[in-house]
Parts: C-alpha cells; sequence; structure tokens
C-alpha cells in the first residue's frame, strides 16, 4: 500500500480544505495518507513517504508563506526529490497563479519528480475544484 503525506499550510482554511480533499481522493484510491500540518512536518515526513503533495497559498506579493512554508521548502531544496512523486496545490485571492508557477520551476530545477501542474484554487474551493483536489490525490496515488 503506497504512503502519502500531505503537508501545507493554511491561514484562511482554504488550503487546508484543499489538502484534506487530495489525501481524500488518495485514500479513496487505496493509499494510506497522512495529513501535516507544515508546521509539525520535517524532511522526514517527505523522504519516507512514496509520494507527496505540498499545499500553500499564494501570499502578499504572490509568494509562498514565509515563516513556515518558505523555510520548510527551502530545506527540501537539498534533497534528493527524483525518486519521490510530488504535487504542489494552494489558494489564492488575487493575482494570476504567479506563485505557484515559480514554485513550480523551482522545483523542477531541484530536480523533483512533479506528475502534474500545480492545482490553484481562488478562495474557497466549490465542489469542481474539490473535485479537482481529489483526482490530484488518485493521480499521486498512481505514480
Amino acid at each position: 500500500m503506497k504512503k502519502i503525506t500531505v503537508i501545507y499550510w493554511s491561514g484562511t482554511g482554504n488550503t487546508q480544505k484543499m489538502a484534506e480533499t487530495v489525501a481524500e481522493g488518495a485514500a479513496a484510491a487505496g493509499s494510506v495518507v497522512n495529513v501535516i500540518a507544515v508546521d509539525k512536518a520535517s524532511k522526514e515526513d517527505v523522504l519516507k513517504a512514496d509520494a507527496v503533495a505540498l499545499g500553500c497559498p499564494a501570499m502578499g506579493d504572490e509568494i509562498l508563506e514565509e515563516t513556515e512554508m518558505e523555510p520548510f521548502v527551502k530545506a527540501l531544496e537539498g534533497e534528493d526529490l527524483s525518486s519521490i512523486p510530488l504535487v504542489l496545490f494552494g489558494s489564492y485571492d488575487w493575482g494570476d497563479g504567479q506563485w505557484m508557477r515559480d514554485w513550480m520551476a523551482r522545483m523542477n530545477t531541484r530536480g523533483a519528480k512533479l506528475v502534474a501542474d500545480g492545482l490553484i484554487v481562488q478562495n474557497m474551493p466549490e465542489e469542481a475544484q474539490l473535485s479537482k483536489c481529489r483526482e490530484l490525490g488518485v493521480k499521486l496515488s498512481e505514480c
């Protein structure tokens, strides 16, 4: 059985809802899923997983949250992520998703094995977006 770790940061609950729904999709596909807020997560949670989902909303001028998620992602940059299927997701209020494009490029240049484009949702996800979150979890389970 595949072990999937979903790590997220959420300020308003939107990205947390996405994380829980990605996990729901992965569990429905037969994976064992561990959902962890980034302040409780460690690099080992990523390195010991069969697949990983990372979630963070856009903050400020379309950047990752700076006090918890940014340091966590920075710590991962020194690790070999090439064998761990990875997806990124998050919510935003304004802008056009630049933070996600930047995050994907950053992970790609570090050798991460991204298995899908980053999933972004404006504000609170509705059922159509939650369905995409579930599909992302299933996709991660199938990698």
